[in-house]
């Protein structure tokens, strides 16, 4: 589903990634960890068309689309989602509006029908149950007043009304207690199936406990230096990152 090949990428001319080499099968759930600064979110951001960053060398591709050519819009339609590490406030903007916009938005670039506000509200309100999120999410403006944890909760209603088919979760489970971490995982793994994939980026072996990936990869210094199954994660939790970031210099 996403191959990147040889990705180099920068911000204000500082060099950031340095050559990633990933692919993330369909179906497959791959999680990223690695020492702060070595170029995690900035490959989320890549990834999902933030103009800040530019590509310097390499690719990346989605379905054997060129993502990287596509406007954010259109790698949001063709079905891939950001869950943002710190997510932002929209003073003014309802919830429930935001969402079904979205929603309706993605649905007409797929040649769906849109959904009107009484079946809007009946998709919302099941997967705020199913999330146990209270009601009154929907009504208050995006973000806004919101706690660390009602932030991610938010992220995680977003994706699952959506349903993407590529979910990139930049450190969602950051500040999160473990109710918190629970129902972002419990988001993720409802999704799971042939047609979902996701990227997880994290620092803690805690949320692949309930998120158990398929392929775990270290990164540090914008590359991969290393990948393997799940208990690559509780080995990191163990020892750290510096001998393998030390091996790899």
């Amino acid at each position: 589903m996403l191959e990147i090949r040889g990705l180099a990428a920068s911000i204000n001319d500082k060099p950031i990634l340095n050559g990633i080499d990933l692919t993330v099968p369909q179906g497959e759930v791959h999680a990223i960890m690695g020492p702060n600064g070595s170029g995690k979110s900035t490959l989320a951001y890549v990834l999902s068309g933030r103009d800040e960053y530019k590509v310097t060398a390499g690719g990346a591709t989605f379905d054997g689309q060129d993502l990287l050519a596509m406007e954010p819009e259109a790698r949001a339609a063709a079905g891939v989602f950001l869950a943002f590490q710190y997510p932002v406030e929209l003073p003014g903007v309802g919830n429930a509006n935001f969402l079904r916009t979205a929603l309706n938005a993605q649905r007409r670039a797929r040649g769906e029908a849109e959904l009107d506000a009484i079946q809007f509200l009946k998709l919302a309100r099941g997967e705020l149950r199913r999330l146990a999120i209270a009601d009154d999410m929907l009504k208050r403006n995006v973000n806004v007043g919101f706690s660390g944890g009602e932030k991610k909760r938010n992220e995680i209603l977003q994706m699952a009304i959506l349903r993407p088919r590529l979910a990139i979760l930049d450190e969602t489970d950051s500040g999160l207690d473990i109710d918190a971490l629970k129902i972002v995982a419990e988001g993720v793994n409802a999704l799971r199936g042939p047609d979902f994939s996701a990227l997880v980026i994290t620092h803690y072996q805690r949320l692949l406990d309930h998120i158990v990936p398929d392929r775990v990869h270290v990164l540090a210094g914008g590359r991969i230096l290393r990948s393997g199954g799940p208990e690559l994660a509780r080995e990191l939790e163990a020892t750290g990152y510096t001998d393998l970031v030390a091996e790899a210099a």
